[in-house]
């Protein structure tokens, strides 16, 4: 079994991913084998769980992957540790607008059978840090277990609120002063990704591990994750009873540029038969040998448009593999690349469209229904996905759109064998996907 625990918090802001990954470089500096987690749709505190527990940082997002799936794709990333942290959403009990608590912190520890340690930001409180303690352990079921006070000002403070945590009985497990040499830099959609800072993330999450490591009481946090049940769930499997033969080679654009993805979409392209080739738009000015399809996930290319745009043989490459026919999934970031232009700067030109930043941020789930026939989905074909931009795309709908959503018009183009949207998916929620991609590589590779 797996000990393991749900870092939340409050709302947002209070430190969650600061503790989160501390707790996980702490115990991996210990010799304990752990792994990361984060509820919900976000691509980059995963990135940094990574980073200090040395395996890929996952998702779980009952959204996104029906809740069916959160504890076999739990004991699927467990596997192997000792140890599991989960990092939460926004605050305990804030899942998806409209749905009460589903798809929140809590319905996520629930579905686990976690114990909760709730973050507080205590900067400006005293005393009353203990009512707003009392209120989390009275409301809901989920079991809180402790709590990690984070931003204290001086020892005074951290007697002032232990004492008053004390008050309604609830132990507190730890208390961080304020590090500025652990801040993690931001820009308009969240922290900068690890992939773009990795020699200063590696120094942030040491510097993390020796923070949590000092202020927390590391014995009673594993103490507290040990009292986690048995969790009855059989393993998750990216595997496929019949995948394709072959192996048609499948490039995934990663690096700085395009670092948003999931660690089940390489599994599930690979369990469906294809040999998987990562391409780096901003270092890589060709496709993989061999290449017969192409996905490119989310990312910044906003912030790196005048060295994509500077890489014109790849451009070329995309161009010409769309043009011959290869199929081509790309969401949100990917989308922009395949535009003609973004912010001004040419991009590959599959799509006569160009795209450009905003100020206004486009966020949330979406329940969307596929209108066309594609390489990605059948026409009718269900999802949930998540839209998180800031950018638009001019013309916003094309003659054959991808999907459909209630309050929107349609979005997304399907050209060809090419497939290109805003919405982001879970694939290990529509392993249909990924399937029906390399199936079409592996038809496309049969015509050629």
């Amino acid at each position: 079994m797996v000990a393991r625990l749900v870092v939340a918090a409050p709302a947002s802001g209070h430190g969650k991913t600061t503790v989160a990954t501390g707790l996980l470089a702490a115990f991996a500096a210990r010799g304990t084998r752990v792994a990361g987690f984060k509820v919900g749709p976000d691509y980059i505190d995963p990135g940094y769980h990574a980073l200090a527990a040395g395996r890929p940082g996952r998702n779980l997002d009952p959204v996104l992957v029906g809740q069916e799936r959160i504890g076999p794709l739990f004991a699927h990333g467990s596997a192997g540790a000792e140890l599991a942290v989960i990092e939460g959403v926004m605050g305990l009990y804030d899942g998806r607008v409209g749905a009460g608590d589903f798809g929140s912190t809590a319905h996520v520890a629930a579905l686990l059978r976690a114990p909760v340690v709730l973050v507080v930001d205590a900067s400006a409180q005293g005393r009353s840090v203990a009512a707003l303690v009392h209120g989390f352990r009275s409301f809901g079921d989920v079991p809180l277990a402790g709590v990690i006070l984070n931003r204290v000002g001086s020892d005074r403070h951290e007697t002032l609120l232990r004492d008053a945590c004390e008050e309604v009985g609830t132990p507190v497990l730890g208390a961080l002063r304020r590090h500025s040499a652990v801040a993690a830099p931001s820009r308009h959609l969240g922290l900068v990704p690890v992939v773009e800072r990795s020699a200063e993330a590696e120094a942030s999450v040491a510097a993390l591990a020796a923070v949590v490591a000092g202020g927390v009481d590391l014995d009673a946090v594993l103490a507290v994750a040990r009292t986690a049940p048995p969790l009855q769930a059989t393993p998750w499997s990216p595997s496929y009873p019949d995948p394709v033969t072959g192996r048609p080679v499948v490039a995934v654009a990663g690096g700085p540029a395009f670092s948003f993805g999931y660690a089940e979409t390489v599994e599930l392209l690979r369990g469906a038969g294809a040999e998987v080739s990562i391409v780096d738009p901003l270092r890589d000015e060709a496709l993989p040998p061999g290449t017969r399809a192409l996905v490119v996930g989310g990312g910044f290319p906003e912030v790196y448009a005048d060295r994509l745009a500077a890489n014109a043989p790849l451009r070329a490459a995309v161009a010409a593999l769309a043009a011959s026919g290869a199929p081509i999934a790309a969401e949100c970031a990917g989308l922009l690349w395949l535009c003609r232009s973004l912010d001004g700067a040419p991009m590959c030109g599959v799509l006569d469209a160009d795209a450009a930043m905003t100020d206004r941020l486009t966020l949330g789930y979406r329940d969307a229904v596929a209108l066309t026939d594609s390489s990605v989905a059948p026409a009718g074909m269900r999802a949930t996905g998540h839209e998180f931009h800031r950018t638009v795309v001019t013309p916003p709908s094309a003659p054959t759109p991808a999907w459909a959503w209630r309050g929107a018009e349609p979005e997304g183009w399907v050209a060809g064998a090419v497939h290109a949207s805003y919405l982001h998916l879970h694939w290990a929620g529509h392993p249909e996907i990924p399937a029906r991609l390399v199936a079409a590589s592996r038809a496309f590779t049969n015509d050629r």
